[in-house]
């Protein structure tokens, strides 16, 4: 199945350049990828759960193709990034869904930017500092990507989809159910092929979002936006009880869907009930 993502562009803000792409019509979503992505993920994360029509805004982060790090390390100052984003496309307000390393600068916008925040949905987000062992594939990818040779060979012809749908989702039903469904596994396809691509460009933002999932804590308290939590009880990366609970126990008023037997790739395992459940929520608050 081919897929169109939407084509990314760069804006010039008031706080320097964002690479983003900003496909469909309605009330405006703010798409934030995790860690070795871009904007083609974020657009992806919009594809998988994200209802229709909603205008969404996919981003590259600070340290991802087409928008730079320097300046912008901090949570803060990437929620600060968005906000002159919104600016720059004349978006008063906006929901925010946000992935993985995504959840430090989306929670970030909800605490800094309340007033512009409609709704707040985290898939597989920290409530704070992680503390579960970087994968080696990380670490390896990060020796490698300085030798295109042997970032090439680890990687493997065409990048193997197989082989990473057995890493992100252990249970053999869950990634049949996956790749019985043409446009998820097209999805997943998408995601494997760009996370190899243009490697070099997302290493920076990548190494900045492990720092910082590794040293901060967040006044989850203090967010006033209503707040889906998506989390899967088997994420062995970002582990249920210490962070999708936790975000759904501080958050004043987070609903939270605890996805049963859930890695932490569970928006691909679990799409049909994470997208409904999140048409749902977007329906009511944005």
């Amino acid at each position: 199945m081919n897929l169109s993502l939407p084509t990314p562009r760069i804006v010039n803000t008031r706080l320097g350049p964002v690479a983003c792409a900003v496909t469909g019509e309605g009330p405006a979503v703010l798409s934030l990828h995790g860690a070795m992505g871009g904007c083609d993920q974020s657009a992806i994360l919009a594809r998988l759960v994200g209802p229709v029509p909603r205008r969404y805004v996919c981003v590259s982060r600070p340290g991802y193709p087409g928008t730079p790090l320097a300046g912008r390390e901090t949570p803060e100052a990437q929620a600060d990034l968005c906000a002159a984003l919104l600016d720059a496309l004349g978006i008063a307000d906006t929901a925010v869904m946000a992935i993985s390393g995504g959840g430090p600068c989306a929670l970030s916008f909800a605490l800094r930017h309340g007033g512009r925040c409609k709704a707040l949905a985290l898939y597989s987000t920290c409530a704070g500092v992680i503390d579960t062992p970087l994968p080696l594939a990380y670490r390896l990818m990060s020796v490698a990507a300085r030798f295109p040779w042997l970032f090439g060979w680890l990687r493997g012809p065409s990048a193997d989809v197989q082989k990473a749908a057995r890493k992100s989702v252990g249970d053999p039903e869950l990634r049949r159910r996956m790749q019985a469904d043409p446009e998820t596994w097209a999805l997943f396809a998408a995601l494997v092929a760009g996370t190899g691509e243009r490697t070099a460009q997302r290493l920076p933002g990548t190494h900045n979002d492990v720092a910082v999932t590794r040293s901060r804590d967040y006044p989850l308290e203090d967010i006033a936006a209503p707040t889906l939590v998506v989390h899967g009880t088997n994420d062995p990366h970002v582990p249920f009880a210490r962070h999708g609970a936790v975000l759904a126990a501080r958050i004043p008023g987070a609903q939270s869907l605890a996805v049963e037997g859930g890695e932490h790739a569970c928006v691909f395992s679990h799409r049909e009930l994470i997208r409904g459940r999140t048409t749902q929520f977007l329906a009511a608050h944005s």
